[in-house]
């Protein structure tokens, strides 16, 4: 089969690859669609570094949905042929986090392990799931367009789920970049929640498109973004702020507009350092770094899907034009959240 594979002198396409067959307790799956995500790049540029967590050779593609094609002995009750979205987050099945379904804190890894972090992944036209928990049925979403809820659906489904207790009527949430996650974050508070969102991006197309999904300001990040948004904030400090960016930027902006007892999710990878002092953000607040979901969240993010109240914006891509979408995602100049089609 053909497969995008990670090797030390970077990926490439390769149309060798053996297709897996399923052994004891695994599921083959054909794959519909397999996102590409920022996290891909950062970890294709930590192998050219020599300072990646994982091994290659691999193949990419963590966002994976499917069709399943074969099941290896002692699997029981998944059909051949159902659509699945694959979680990708593979722990241990016995810790205290595993099992609650948990498996991204997984206690017995010191980091994440799962289909294209460090395992073959969904950039290919098949994959091998290692247990049948890691599978979610998706009724009649379209697999295709779906494969983005496994990973920019859940993770800001997770991080706004853990600032429930504050996310109540009255409330004011900022979103830091709404991007792949970002948007998705719009939609998950308007279809949770009835706080006001406000929405902070460098990109006034994306700013535009927040307030399609339903923002109720939004807040251009340039070198007045912190009176703007405190004047968009009416005078209080929001009760959640959302980084889905993660630069030093938006970390400095956040901190500065969250308000006492608040809380501020750190999400976005961009490498950016919140100074731990007293003074540097405001009494009570809890910062936090909130990673991935678990497969429960999953089902509750395909369950929100299915009612209508989240959707990917997608832009497809076949397998072979797997360069030009990681380079439009690196370029920032993607139209949506990219999917690659190994299957068509």
């Amino acid at each position: 089969m053909h497969a995008y594979r990670l090797f030390a002198d970077g990926p490439r396409l390769v149309a060798d690859q053996p297709v897996p067959e399923p052994r004891e307790g695994e599921i083959l799956v054909k794959i519909a669609g397999a996102g590409a995500c920022h996290s891909d790049l950062h970890v294709i540029d930590a192998t050219a570094a020599d300072t990646s967590f994982f091994t290659p050779p691999f193949t990419l593609g963590h966002e994976n949905t499917g069709w399943v094609a074969a099941v290896g002995p002692g699997v029981r009750n998944v059909p051949i042929g159902e659509a699945v979205a694959i979680y990708c987050a593979w722990g241990c099945g016995r810790c205290r986090a595993c099992a609650v379904s948990a498996e991204n804190y997984c206690e017995a890894q010191q980091l994440l392990l799962g289909g294209g972090l460090g395992r073959d992944g969904g950039m290919a036209t098949h994959m091998i799931v290692p247990a049948a928990r890691y599978l979610v049925p998706l009724g009649e979403l379209e697999p295709r367009d779906a494969a983005p809820l496994t990973d920019a659906g859940l993770t800001p489904y997770h991080a706004i789920k853990r600032a429930a207790p504050l996310l109540v009527p009255g409330a004011t949430a900022v979103v830091i970049g709404v991007g792949g996650l970002g948007h998705m974050a719009l939609q998950i508070l308007r279809a949770t929640s009835a706080v006001r969102v406000i929405a902070v991006d460098l990109s006034p197309a994306k700013l535009d498109a927040a307030r399609a999904l339903g923002a109720d300001a939004t807040v251009l990040a340039d070198g007045d973004a912190l009176a703007r948004a405190r004047e968009a904030l009416r005078g209080r400090a929001a009760d959640a702020v959302f980084d889905f960016v993660g630069a030093q930027s938006t970390i400095d902006l956040g901190r500065k507009l969250v308000r006492a007892d608040g809380e501020f999710a750190i999400v976005g990878l961009a490498g950016g350092v919140m100074p731990y002092a007293q003074g540097k953000i405001a009494w009570g607040a809890r910062v936090s770094t909130p990673f991935y979901g678990s497969i429960a969240e999953l089902r509750e993010v395909i369950a929100l899907a299915a009612r209508g109240d989240l959707r990917a914006h997608v832009t497809r891509f076949p397998l072979e034009r797997i360069g030009e979408a990681y380079a439009a995602l690196h370029d920032g100049t993607l139209d949506g959240r990219a999917v690659i089609t190994p299957n068509g």
